[in-house]
This record gives C-alpha cells, sequence and structure tokens, in this order.
C-alpha cells in the first residue's frame, strides 16, 4: 500500500494551486490518512472562504481551512500535523512565504515545497537556516502564457504576462507545461521518497517561439505580427525599474514589472529555461522520474484554445 500523506495546500484558489489542488484530489488513494476523511486542505484566508472554486474542492473531499498567515505561532498551529505543506503563494507574497516557511518548521512538517517564483535563493536559504526538509519544484513557462493573441480574437491573452512579442531572436528553446499538468507532476513528486531535499524540474514540452507563431498561424490561418523585444530594449526597461525602486523599494508595482522583464530574458535571451540548463543546477527531471505522467502537447493545447476548450488562466473564473 501506498504511503498516505496530510498535505496543506496555500494559494489553492490561485492558478497554479488550482492544479495542484486537481492533481492531490485525483489521487485519494495516496493522500488520504484514514478511509473517512480525505485529507487534503486549502489554507485560506477568512475572506477567501466563500470563493467559487473552493465549493469545487470540498465536493471533491478537501477540507478549506480558515487560517491566518500573518503570525508564526497561529499558524505553526494550524500547521501541526499536516506533512506536507506546498506553497502557491506569488512572488508578491514573499514575507507571507517566510512566515510560511518558519510556521512549518515549528510544526515539525516533513516536507515544504515552496514557491518558487522569487526571489528563489532567499526562499531556499531560508529553509536551509531552519535544516526544514524541502523540494523545490519548478516548471516550465506556462503554454497558457506562450501563445501569441491573434487578430480574429480567437485566442487572447493577458498580455503583461504573456510572450505576445518574440523576446531577442525567437529562435532560443524553451522549455513549456501546461499548467494542467503541473499538479500531475507535483502529486507524484511530493509522494517520492528520493526528491526529498532534492529540486525537480518539471515540463512538458520544448519550443523556440519561431516555432510557436508559425505552427499557430498554420493551425489559425491567421497572419501575427512579429514585433521584437532586444536584449538591450530589455536592458533599459531594467534600468528603469530600479530607478524606482529608489524612490519607492517596497513598491509592489516595481516589484512586478522586474520579475516580469527578468522572466523574459530568463526565456528568450539567456535561454536559462532548458532541461539542459536546469541539470545543470542539479534539478532532477519530472519525465525522467515519472515517464508515466501523460502530458498535453502544445499542438492539441493549440486546437483546445482556438476550440475554445480551455479556460484562460487569470480569468474572473
Amino acid at each position: 500500500m501506498a504511503a498516505r500523506f496530510r498535505v496543506a495546500v496555500v494559494g489553492a484558489t490561485g492558478e497554479i494551486g488550482r492544479s495542484v489542488m486537481d492533481g492531490l484530489l485525483s489521487n485519494p488513494e495516496q493522500f488520504k490518512y484514514n478511509p473517512v476523511s480525505q485529507e487534503v486542505f486549502a489554507l485560506v484566508r477568512p475572506a477567501s472562504v466563500n470563493k467559487l472554486i473552493l465549493s469545487t474542492f470540498t465536493a471533491r473531499g478537501a477540507i478549506v481551512t480558515p487560517t491566518d498567515f500573518g503570525a508564526t505561532d497561529s499558524l505553526a498551529i494550524a500547521l501541526t500535523g499536516i506533512h506536507i505543506v506546498i506553497s502557491c503563494l506569488t512572488l508578491l507574497q514573499q514575507k507571507e512565504e517566510i512566515t510560511l516557511i518558519e510556521a512549518s518548521s515549528k510544526a515539525k512538517v516533513h516536507r515544504y515545497v515552496p514557491s518558487f517564483f522569487g526571489p528563489k535563493e532567499d526562499t531556499l536559504d531560508c529553509i536551509k537556516r531552519l535544516y526544514l526538509p524541502y523540494t523545490v519544484i519548478d516548471v516550465g513557462w506556462l503554454y497558457q502564457l506562450s501563445l501569441p493573441q491573434l487578430p480574429s480574437g480567437r485566442i487572447q491573452t493577458k498580455a503583461e504576462y504573456s510572450l505576445n512579442d518574440f523576446v531577442g531572436d525567437g529562435d532560443v528553446p524553451i522549455a513549456l507545461v501546461d499548467i494542467r499538468d503541473i499538479g500531475k507532476y507535483v502529486a507524484r513528486i511530493v509522494a517520492d521518497p528520493q526528491t526529498l531535499n532534492k529540486m525537480v524540474f518539471a515540463h512538458g514540452e520544448t519550443w523556440t517561439q519561431s516555432q510557436i507563431f508559425d505552427t499557430l498561424e498554420e493551425k489559425s490561418g491567421e497572419n501575427i505580427a512579429r514585433k521584437n523585444l532586444s536584449k538591450q530594449d530589455a536592458d533599459t526597461i531594467i534600468s528603469d525599474v530600479y530607478k524606482s525602486f529608489r524612490t519607492n523599494p517596497t513598491g509592489m508595482e516595481a516589484v512586478a514589472s522586474l520579475a516580469l522583464i527578468q522572466y523574459r530574458v530568463c526565456l528568450g535571451i539567456r535561454g536559462d529555461n532548458t532541461v539542459e540548463h536546469a541539470k545543470y543546477l542539479g534539478y532532477l527531471v519530472g519525465k525522467e522520474l515519472y515517464p508515466d505522467v501523460e502530458v498535453v502537447g502544445l499542438k492539441m493545447f493549440m486546437t483546445e484554445m482556438l476550440e475554445g476548450r480551455v479556460r484562460a488562466i487569470y480569468s474572473a473564473a
């Protein structure tokens, strides 16, 4: 019989959190601590308990727990008896991330999965200083943020997050993943003893932006304008953002702007987001660990988008 775990997800109503919850709730034999209670917890702020998405989780057996994320001691009490904590917080919630790490250490959580949107090294340093057992899970850039908008409007994306323009020359390989597949990987990774105190990279396929644009034009029959963001342009944006930091060091808008432009540089100019570079950094690779995990191909995802069968992320739904 597979080992069974009590798992708490923080940030369960966000885009990544929804996928993680789905992955956990799709494996009840592994994440059920006893025959009568499903042991997947969604820890949410009291103001969020009435969100519609939470009712879909409870219908599948999850337990929604209103939680105060502002105080380490009370949060540690809420985490008592939890085996695995999975953080799906955003990069704008670093203070809450650190509090969650400290509370998990006090509660003697068996495994902590940090949010790794950034700043990554600060987060991991905090975990290691506390000798908190952990698993880092990094993923490819999302399919849902990889397709350009179509002139017809059949595909519309959140422009500030998406790769609507070529970054660099458009010919740099980028590891990608369907957000729906993240939860599948997470459910396998957190239950695997060989990933404890390790880093894992999970992805679906590797494409260049040129390949994405060409393929989408072929499948849609539409012409897509190609605008380039050069390294020089990116450097100028980064310099301007740092200037705003000096006038407002805690401004969340500047933090978000810096993160988004650095993501673009990482993906399309530096070419950091590949399996080869992940291995260099010491990551295990999800596809090699779990070759039986079925992932969605990007071409299929394009078809689903064109037919309106995929929910746009960062929507109100």
